[in-house]
Order: structure tokens, then sequence, then C-alpha cells
């Protein structure tokens, strides 16, 4: 008698539980979950990966909104509220994180007053300050990112380096580096104490008169074989004695023509006095 009493509602149950069960529904369900996760994790994954084989690792902890704020505040005015660029200032889409972490971290921007080029000064800003501009400019258009540490060791093949400087910079820079005169008050900074990121990033994105050296035209290996002879240099003073600036044979005919002759000249005079 109570088997008749609970029968039904026991089977009524039992077929909506396996109903519920080989539902397609539920079937769909689990597997759009699946897919979510494989692709999230996926995208995860790749993400880091590149971020560390690109550098952009270096900013993989900035704060992009805190940059947003600080550009608003400090680079807004000149180079657009989107960075879309002014008629004072160029457009910032697509100049990347490396570009700022070159500009801003030099002290070149801001500009402290308009003239033919910006000029390396303290930065305004720290270098956690720095990357976070860095994050929120590459976060409006990608572009260079900021070199792989492997990169800017200072170890490389210094005589490979050497010859690359000498083809591709040394008309500039001069071969030891010191820096020269262009023209209309343009000028190739000196690069010694220069960091070998900001060396690197410099050749990435080719700031002020300089020309862009990507990938294709000297490789990452090739520029960490450049940044090795610049850290030569700057480890190992003159073999010849006094440098005189390192500025070539320029300045070696001038001290020449002023201190040696001039020297030969007072002393002839001397003697003739002398005689008389």
């Amino acid at each position: 008698m109570a088997k008749s009493a609970s029968s039904p509602r026991t089977s009524r149950s039992a077929r909506r539980t396996r109903t519920g069960r080989r539902s397609p529904l539920a079937s769909v369900a689990l597997l759009v979950i699946g897919l979510m996760a494989t692709g999230g994790a996926y995208a995860a994954f790749t993400s880091a990966a590149s971020a560390e084989d690109n550098g952009s690792a270096n900013i993989a902890d900035a704060d992009a909104k805190n940059g947003e704020k600080l550009f608003q505040a400090n680079c807004a005015t000149c180079h657009g509220t989107n960075g879309e660029g002014t008629n004072q200032a160029p457009t910032l889409l697509g100049v990347g994180a490396a570009s700022v972490d070159f500009q801003v971290g030099t002290g070149r921007m801001p500009m402290a007053v308009q003239g033919p080029q910006a000029e390396r000064k303290p930065p305004q800003f720290t270098d956690a300050q720095v990357k976070d501009l860095a994050a929120y400019v590459a976060s409006l258009a990608p572009g260079p990112e900021i070199p792989a540490d492997e990169y800017l060791t200072g170890k490389g093949d210094v005589t490979e380096g050497a010859e690359l400087f000498r083809i591709n910079c040394a008309m500039c820079h001069n071969v030891s580096g010191a820096g020269g005169a262009l023209t209309e008050g343009k000028f190739a900074p000196s690069l010694k104490g220069v960091s070998a990121a900001h060396i690197y990033e410099a050749m990435l994105t080719g700031p002020q008169n300089m020309p862009v050296f990507n990938d294709q035209n000297i490789s990452p290996e090739d520029k960490a074989n450049v940044i090795a002879y610049l850290t030569y240099l700057d480890d190992h003073a003159s073999p010849g004695g006094l440098d005189l600036g390192d500025l070539g044979p320029v300045s070696e005919g001038l001290f020449v023509w002023i201190f040696a002759l001039g020297s030969i000249v007072a002393i002839t005079v001397w003697l003739t006095a002398k005689s008389n």
C-alpha cells in the first residue's frame, strides 16, 4: 500500500533527473565553459610569452590608468588629449612604449623650452611613472616595445659592434660616441654614460634626427653588439693618454696649432729677444 502512495512522485522525480542530465543544453553549456577556459588559458600564456620575448615585461606591472592621468596633466596640451597630436607636437599613436621610455626617461620630454631639438636633462618622473606613461601610450596603438633585458647586458661582440657603429653611427656621433654638431642648431648627443636600454630604444625608434634602425636593419643581437662596444668605451680610458674630448682629428689639429706651434713661436721670439 505504501508503494502505491509514493511510487508516482518517485517515478516523476527520477524522470526529471534523467531528463536534466541528458539535456542538450547542458552539453552545450559544458562545451562553452570548456572552450572559454581553454581560450583564456591560451591567451594568458601567449601574452606572457610575447611580453617576455619583446621586453614588454618591463611594463607588465605598470599602471596604465595612472599613466593616463600623468599624460593628461603633462603631455596632452601639446600631444592632444588622446595622443593624436597637434600643431605643436606630433602624434603619439604607434610610437610605442620604447619611444616614451626613451624620451621621458632621458628627460627630453616634457620639453623645458621649444628649440631645434629636445635636450637631455634630469627626468621629471620616477622610473615607475615613466613605465606607467609608456604603458598608457602603448595601449593607444601598437608600436615598438621596451627591449628585453637579454639585449641590455653590455656583453657581446665588441669588434662586430664597433664595425656596425662606424658604418651606421660614427658620421654623426663620432667614432668614439662623443657626439657632434649637425645643421640648423641640431646635434648628435654624446653617448657616454647613456644606459643600454636608452641606446637600444634610440636605435629602435629614431628620435630627433636619428634614422630608425628596426630589427630588419640591425638585428637585436647586433644592437646588443653596438651596446657592448659603447660599454667598452665607457669602461676603458683613452689608450693614447689625453683624449681631447674624443673629437678626433679636428680637436687634435686645433691643439697642435694653438699649443704646439704657439709654443714654438713663443720660444723663437724669446730666443731672438734674448740674443738682442
